[in-house]
């Protein structure tokens, strides 16, 4: 099998381009949730916060081998990003969490077919007396 065959053969299997497609789909996914925390609700924390700025915090440290030369640690980025990176976690959670619960949902009517008008409904209280009873 030469190269060319092979990588068609790779190239176009199912899983390789849902994998593709799974990227693509998440990358805009993700710039919707990015936009949503920095354009949203960054903004409303802010009001909350008092517009505290971390980014621009900083520690300079002084070293005598470096003859002047400071070296910044810039912690505040860093607590920006880690603080950015939770708040879009918890909403990709409440996002995945909705659409599982829609999923669930359609599984549920799928499983159980049209109810028809003959089927008799059974009340909690007729489960209760079945289970008392065996």
């Amino acid at each position: 099998m030469t190269i060319i065959k092979e990588f068609k053969s790779f190239a176009l299997k199912g899983n390789v381009v849902d994998l593709a497609v799974a990227v693509i789909i998440g990358a805009a996914f993700g710039k919707i949730i990015t936009s949503l925390v920095e354009d949203i609700i960054n903004p409303i924390l802010g009001i909350f916060t008092g517009k505290v700025d971390l980014s621009e915090k900083v520690l300079l440290l002084q070293l005598p081998f470096n003859q002047g030369a400071d070296v910044a640690l810039r912690y505040g980025a860093f607590i920006t990003v880690v603080i950015n990176f939770t708040i879009v976690a918890f909403v990709i959670f409440l996002a995945v969490k909705q659409i599982n619960k829609l999923n669930r949902r359609e599984e549920v009517k799928k499983e159980m077919g049209p109810i028809k008008e003959s089927e008799e409904l059974i009340t909690l209280k007729e489960i209760r007396e079945i289970l008392k009873n065996k």
